[in-house]
């Protein structure tokens, strides 16, 4: 208690100098966003491949990657030495962005709600940031581009693509559950969303945008208000990109089942090792375990002297 005290004493009084020795040198954002981005990845360093191979019990975590360019995992959301422990399925409508990847199933379509054809309207310049919506340059400024920049919007070209459910796309590959979904489709997420059906995934990471960047998108609290009625809660959420905003315009957040109401609880009951192994996995330890008691849930050995370094 003593040693805490004088820690957190000489961090008052270093604080203050640090501050204004940024503010001098104008760095003040940047020295933010490091130390921000160490936090999140704070729980990186352990390594709980023994544990989750335990759990798992020679299974595997079945994870969909809507919009995968570059493949599974690619933006490293988890530490990629994970990787190994999913059956993969990669969704792109663009062939080229999968070249060279690996992946237990790929489809080549987009998702959405419904089957049908829609237009995908293709940026040859930025092609991660083809979409189904066409681009609202009215908004490029609120996300920090320059205006020499808006140019690598421009729709070089517009297809029609064959689009179906994610329930659907699963049924034919004839996998019944699913336990980590990723959605980044640039304005899409929640027609995709709406296309899970009986799939009820134990960890979403889900793209949305606060300030629309395409036009006629689905607002961003669409997604949150659909996610709530099927039982998920958000735990996390991770900034992409600048603004021109005190808040992030364009996020990542993290779902998982809302263990205060009988959706998410059951889910998780139901899937209780999945579970911690993705928590694990996301680096969401205190929240892991603070779940686990509300549940009523017995905790793993392991997990009780294990600290999140997060909060530190």
């Amino acid at each position: 208690m003593v040693l805490k005290r004088i820690r957190i004493s000489i961090a008052k009084f270093i604080l203050p100098i640090i501050h204004i020795i940024f503010k001098i040198l104008k760095s003040n954002t940047r020295a933010i966003n490091y130390l921000n981005e160490k936090k999140t990845y704070s729980n990186n360093s352990y390594n709980f491949q023994k544990e989750i191979t335990h759990l798992l019990e020679n299974k595997k975590l079945i994870g969909l990657d809507v919009g995968a360019q570059g493949g599974f995992n690619s933006d490293k959301f988890f530490p990629q030495k994970y990787n190994k422990f999913f059956q993969t399925i990669l969704v792109d409508p663009l062939k080229d962005s999968l070249e060279n990847v690996h992946s237990d199933h790929t489809i080549y379509k987009g998702l959405w709600s419904s089957k049908e054809l829609k237009k995908l309207f293709i940026l040859s310049k930025r092609p991660g940031s083809s979409s189904m919506f066409e681009p609202n340059n009215k908004s490029f400024s609120i996300y920090g581009f320059k205006k020499k920049d808006f140019d690598l919007f421009k729709v070089t070209e517009t297809k029609m693509v064959e689009c179906d459910t994610i329930s659907s796309c699963l049924q034919d590959l004839k996998i019944n559950k699913l336990d980590f979904l990723k959605i980044d489709t640039q304005g899409s997420e929640f027609e995709i969303l709406k296309g899970l059906n009986e799939y009820k995934p134990l960890l979403i990471k889900c793209e949305v945008q606060i300030f629309p960047m395409y036009k006629n998108q689905s607002s961003w609290t669409e997604i949150t208000n659909l996610l709530n009625k099927l039982g998920y809660i958000i735990s996390d959420w991770r900034k992409i990109g600048s603004h021109a905003t005190r808040t992030p315009v364009e996020m990542d957040m993290i779902f998982i089942p809302n263990f205060f109401n009988e959706l998410g609880k059951n889910l998780i009951l139901r899937n209780k090792n999945e579970y911690i192994c993705l928590m694990l996995i996301s680096g969401q330890i205190r929240l892991l375990k603070e779940s686990l008691k509300i549940l009523n849930l017995e905790s793993l050995k392991f997990l009780d002297n294990l600290e999140d370094k997060f909060f530190n």
